[in-house]
């Protein structure tokens, strides 16, 4: 299910998924911290308390097992925590991503380094993004990870 119907961030869309998953657990995370003082989640409250559950899960993870859950729900793979990601709702898989970042950002989920720069193909990708208004862009994010999570 895509939420994208224009067509800037259709392509947007289309380039994101040509990174590899670090890459866009990279941009996913730069998309977060220019928009978090914008967002204002209004899930149903069954929405957020699956994301709790599966965000519960992974915040009890060592780091290193949080950076390789992240990891495979970007990537499809075929574990527990992209299966449970998978069967969840567009707005709380949504809700998981904002939950991980906030945790990101509180320390109790594995942080991106401070040196960490996005590599330099992604330049132009950053720079269209910059150029969405701020719906196109959080239509952008959702898009994007709702189409993450266990390939069947």
């Amino acid at each position: 299910m895509t939420f994208t119907t224009e067509e800037k961030t259709r392509k947007a869309l289309e380039e994101f998924r040509g990174f590899d998953a670090d890459t866009q657990l990279g941009l996913l995370w730069n998309g977060y911290l220019e928009l978090k003082d914008n967002l204002t989640p209004v899930n149903q409250d069954s929405a957020q308390q699956t994301a709790k559950a599966l965000f519960d899960k992974i915040q009890a993870m060592s780091k290193e097992e949080q950076l390789q859950a992240q990891r495979d729900i970007v990537s499809g793979a075929s574990s527990d925590i992209s299966s449970s990601y998978t069967a969840l709702s567009s707005s709380a898989k949504l809700d998981v991503w904002l939950r991980l970042a906030q945790g990101m950002e509180g320390g109790s989920v594995i942080q991106v380094p401070d040196d960490y720069e996005l590599p330099s193909n992604t330049d132009d990708f950053v720079n269209s993004i910059k150029q969405l208004d701020f719906e196109q862009r959080v239509n952008f994010m959702r898009s994007a990870v709702v189409e993450m999570g266990a390939k069947s």
